[in-house]
């Protein structure tokens, strides 16, 4: 009866990040675009304006991991993923099971910055 609901099949074939765009995405990591802070908010500037929910990925390769997490973020929508934090189990065949997480959020755009006016000096 376990198999009927399909839970005799296995997911090892599955490659954490495979449908997202891996590249794209580290792409945007890389340029500075997309933080993922281990902090509960961001810088100054960008408030949180959204929580869109857990992004979590899980592999054996720390790389395919990381970006598989902030591809599932993009995908959502998210501007940047607070809250960062990661796992490593130590398997006695000595590899490396990874797990990467964090909460995926929309950022409120900064208010326009209002410039002072000039100061005229008075005439006399």
């Amino acid at each position: 009866m376990f198999f009927l609901l399909g839970g005799d099949k296995k997911k090892k074939d599955r490659q954490p990040g495979r449908s997202e765009n891996i590249e794209r995405v580290k792409e945007i990591f890389q340029s500075g675009r997309f933080p993922v802070v281990t902090t509960q908010c961001l810088d100054d500037n960008r408030r949180v304006g959204r929580v869109l929910g857990l992004v979590a990925c899980r592999g054996y390769d720390s790389e395919q991991t990381f970006f598989g997490m902030a591809a599932r973020a993009v995908n959502k929508g998210a501007h940047a993923i607070i809250g960062y934090q990661e796992n490593v189990a130590f398997h006695p065949d000595g590899s490396k099971f990874f797990t990467c997480y964090g909460t995926a959020v929309q950022c409120e755009t900064p208010p326009p910055q209002r410039r002072a006016l000039p100061e005229y000096p008075e005439s006399a």
